[in-house]
């Protein structure tokens, strides 16, 4: 027993599409080519082959991060972080949904642990999870003297992926899954099937097709944050 006797609970959450209603992922290459800083008609047949690819559940996570990292190692930090807070002021707070920031909360209120668990990468989610006052556990970025190689490190933060990344972000806390005698993952996604079918309480939001067969089929809880 923990926190004031209370069995310690842990809450998950998937961001894009789920705490927010949109995906930051697409939204960060949208804004890039907005500005002229990547060439639209090659970037945004890309950034949409792959959106497609991923809500078909077909994506290659490796040739997408080797697409998406790869504007971050041709600009000096200082440059991305001044157009990261131009990117939360346009394109990420009018996606922040009321509701998610209500279920966070709770969660919080009730000294659950809680995070943010998603494959967009960690220099774009950051800022994100500060926001929702979380913890962070996202695909992480290679950094070579202070400047992003446009590689990931470790394990990319999809599908099976999360959860060694959640259990990475444990170990580093001094704790491990099993610890937890109630685990909460909340998302949109079919490809998060995985991880919702390792925690004790699978929480569906606003699902895709294929996940919400999933759901109503093995009686996993269906909500909207919408």
């Amino acid at each position: 027993m923990t926190r004031e006797g209370k069995d310690l609970e842990l809450a998950l959450f998937d961001l894009d599409n789920t705490l927010l209603s949109g995906d930051s992922d697409y939204e960060w290459a949208q804004f890039l080519i907005e500005r002229g800083v990547l060439e639209r008609a090659e970037y945004e047949a890309k950034n949409d082959r792959f959106f497609r690819q991923y809500n078909a559940s077909e994506l290659d996570i490796h040739e997408f991060l080797e697409f998406q990292l790869a504007p971050l190692a041709r600009y000096p930090r200082e440059k991305l972080d001044e157009w990261h807070a131009e990117f939360m002021r346009t394109k990420i707070e009018p996606m922040i949904r009321a509701k998610g920031v209500d279920l966070v909360r709770r969660h919080l209120g009730h000294g659950d642990l809680c995070a943010i668990v998603t494959s967009t990468n960690a220099f774009i989610t950051a800022p994100i999870a500060r926001e929702f006052g979380l913890d962070l556990v996202a695909t992480e970025l290679e950094v070579r003297d202070g400047r992003f190689t446009g590689k990931p490190s470790g394990t990319p933060c999809f599908r099976e992926g999360k959860i060694t990344r959640v259990e990475e972000w444990l170990a580093d806390e001094g704790r491990i899954l099993a610890s937890f005698t109630e685990i909460w993952f909340y998302s949109d996604s079919q490809n998060d099937l995985p991880l919702l079918e390792y925690v004790t309480h699978p929480v569906v939001v606003d699902p895709d097709e294929v996940l919400h067969r999933v759901a109503v089929k093995r009686g996993w809880q269906i909500i909207s944050l919408a």
